[in-house]
């Protein structure tokens, strides 16, 4: 079974909250590389950070669980809950949330849309898995409780441990409390260890089995799923890089020299926009589809279009696939950014300062009169990146805009980004971008008591479309940039 197929099966399936989609988190999360026996035998007494990391396998064993109990119950001993909690959130944001599997976002969203009750289960603790089920939206979380006096840690397990048994117990009391019906739920993992999770569901799925999970798959005529590994980057991916923002200034320095002659620099903009990006893409060997829509990159004109945010090179992917006559906003922190500064500057990107609120809606002024005269804006409305293919809440500035121009807003939806280059990475790998553009949106009629209704509409336009991605047409439709 693909991934197609899965989400078919969940679409046309019962629906409603009886049903539970249970997600064990190796399912999730592509865990992390085994340390090398030497380094786990020298390694200098315990330390939470790399604790929890370490516990983040693909496929645990009996005996490394066990280890990570032991190292757990040395280096959460004596801390603080709430402290362990900030650490959990601190290492999802800066590492764990790079190795989140995409198709388990598709998988989780497609359930969330069934009405069915998701839950994330693991072997391992809150501060571990805590973090991603509330990036992901997940209401539900078990896992092993960790015993604690007065808020802090003793260092050991609470009760039974959520392995083996003990996490299937754990679903099977849940599903009681919530009267749950098993016998049509779904379960996802990637562990043999959760045999018997598997067995409490009626549609189980194992997720890149290994070799025993995968006979022991077979053998029941159980499904599997084959997720793309989310590998740190190589050295070629950062030789390419490096390559890539020289040629990418190689680029803007030609495309404003071949229209120098013009003296007009909106003609130069445009020029270092196409040539810089163009050179940037071929060297990281990044290829732009556009599988939908193209026509809406050219007209309306001017519009503002709005794209989701999920990646450092959004600003590469963007202008290239509206060809010109375009510029954007962006935060005042993106000045300091010693190459995609002075390139932004000089394309005429207006510089915000988001903790300014004033300071802000004076700085939009000049933005309305830029899209009056004929120059399109392109914005992110999540204001920042996200750390998943979820599409974050919308502000609002970016309809205020559009409507006080008289303009209408155009949807530029894009996927795969956030896997050419982690959210606070600047490195890319090689891979397909895909980019749909949907109907222009017309938000003078909006009324301003409904503006928050009509934008959450509009945000809800790019989850159906990640979701439902228009690939039906995309070989006689796609256009390649």
């Amino acid at each position: 079974m693909n991934l197609e197929e899965s989400l078919a099966r969940i679409r046309t399936g019962p629906q409603g909250p009886r049903i539970a989609a249970v997600f064990d988190f190796g399912a999730v999360v592509d865990g992390f590389a085994r340390l090398p026996l030497y380094r786990r035998l020298f390694r200098h007494g315990p330390d939470a950070a790399a604790t929890l990391l370490g516990g983040i396998h693909n496929g645990l064993t009996d005996g490394e669980y066990s280890r990570f109990l032991q190292q757990a119950s040395l280096a959460l001993a004596g801390q603080r809950a709430a402290d362990l909690d900030q650490l959990g959130a601190k290492l999802f944001k800066s590492t764990v949330y790079g190795h989140l599997y995409p198709e388990a976002w598709q998988l989780i969203r497609t359930h969330t849309a069934a009405g069915h009750t998701v839950v994330l289960v693991s072997s391992l603790t809150r501060f571990q898995v805590a973090p991603a089920a509330a990036e992901l939206g997940i209401p539900h979380v078990l896992c092993t409780p960790m015993s604690a006096v007065d808020g802090v840690l003793t260092g050991h397990a609470e009760g039974k441990t959520l392995w083996r048994n003990g996490k299937a117990d754990a679903v099977r009391a849940f599903a009681a409390e919530h009267r749950l019906d098993l016998a049509q739920s779904y379960a996802y993992t990637d562990n043999v260890a959760d045999l018997p999770l598997l067995s409490l569901a009626g549609h189980p799925t194992a997720v890149n089995p290994e070799r025993k999970l995968t006979v022991a798959a077979a053998e029941r005529g159980w499904p599997a799923l084959t997720f793309r590994p989310r590998q740190s980057p190589r050295p070629a991916d950062y030789a390419r890089t490096l390559a890539a923002f020289v040629a990418l200034l190689g680029g803007a320095f030609a495309g404003v020299l071949s229209k120098s002659y013009t003296r007009q620099r909106r003609k130069m903009a445009d020029a270092l926009m196409d040539y810089g990006t163009g050179a940037t893409l071929k060297v990281l060997g990044v290829r732009l589809r556009v599988t939908s829509g193209g026509e809406y990159a050219h007209e309306p004109r001017p519009a503002v279009f709005l794209f989701n945010h999920q990646s450092q090179f959004d600003v590469i992917i963007v202008p290239k696939v509206l060809d010109g006559g375009v510029t954007g906003l962006g935060k005042k922190e993106l000045t300091k950014n010693p190459i995609f500064g002075p390139l932004m500057r000089f394309v005429g990107v207006t510089f915000i300062d988001r903790s300014n609120a004033t300071e802000t809606r004076a700085a939009l002024e000049p933005v309305v009169r830029t899209l009056r005269e004929g120059l399109s804006i392109a914005i992110a409305p999540e204001g920042t990146r996200s750390y998943t293919p979820e599409v974050g809440p919308f502000k609002k500035g970016a309809f205020h805009i559009a409507r006080q121009a008289g303009v209408p807003v155009i949807p530029v939806v894009i996927r795969n980004a956030g896997e050419i280059s982690w959210r606070n990475s600047m490195i890319a790998r090689r891979g397909t971008v895909d980019v749909a553009l949907l109907p222009p949106i017309d938000v003078g009629a909006w009324h301003p008591a409904e503006l928050d209704a009509e934008v959450a509409a509009v945000r809800r336009l790019y989850l159906d479309t990640l979701l439902n991605w228009p690939d039906a047409d995309a070989k006689r439709n796609e256009t390649t940039r």
